[in-house]
């Protein structure tokens, strides 16, 4: 068991607390807030409550993602833009996902994209990164859901930035298709991608515009 006891969370979303290891510095412990899938499902919809508890897990939605199809190949470059997947472990406060912990040159947690376009912008290091990035996705068929600017960190590595996605790996599609077609994953992710632009373009504006409101508008054009 990872005991938690005497730690502190180096960070926090929504729904999880995330630890960096007490056995190993170089791993993060991905652990849901008490009571959150509970929660979760209490607001949810009539038609999506059947799916019970697990289905607001973000640590069972994890394995998910890392269970795809395109994961299962045994090629390094899988993981130039993925920290490695460990599973879930038994913590001192419950399951925890254990994955890589994506570190900067001082050994803190990598700073995320939504940092870094608040500190510099969209200069031409990260739109290169980040094309690198899109790139990556398609080659290797890789299913997220929305590419939002607090689930991707960047860290340099040989003189340049390098993205990484810490969370929201998995497909968000009503039907099953981009999981089981290289076409409608193609598709996919090049949805995914286009989305991910706009958000940056969102990121670095004043705001003023809600998200919701600033995507409708760019995917209509």
């Amino acid at each position: 068991m990872i005991d938690l006891s005497n730690s502190e969370p180096f960070a926090s979303g929504g729904n999880r607390f995330c630890y960096c290891h007490p056995q190993d510095p170089q791993l993060c412990v991905k652990v849901m807030r008490p009571g959150r899938t509970a929660e979760l499902l209490g607001r949810a919809p009539w038609y999506k409550r059947w799916r019970g508890e697990d289905y607001f897990d973000d640590n069972l939605r994890e394995l998910e993602g890392y269970s795809q199809r395109a994961l299962q190949r045994d090629d390094e470059s899988l993981w130039r833009h993925l920290p490695r997947w460990y599973g879930i472990q038994e913590t001192s406060l419950g399951p925890g996902a254990v994955t890589d912990l994506i570190l900067d040159d001082s050994g803190a947690a990598a700073p995320t994209l939504r940092h870094y376009l608040n500190q510099h912008g969209l200069d031409n290091k990260v739109r290169a990164a980040l094309q690198r990035f899109a790139d990556w996705l398609l080659q290797n068929r890789v299913l997220t859901k929305n590419l939002i600017a607090h689930n991707l960190v960047l860290r340099e590595e040989q003189g340049q930035l390098v993205i990484y996605l810490i969370d929201g790996l998995g497909s968000a599609a009503f039907l099953p298709l981009p999981e089981i077609s290289d076409f409608f994953a193609g598709r996919y992710i090049q949805r995914r991608i286009e989305r991910m632009w706009l958000r940056v373009d969102w990121e670095i504006s004043d705001k003023k515009i809600p998200w919701r409101k600033f995507e409708a508008r760019g995917l209509r054009r």
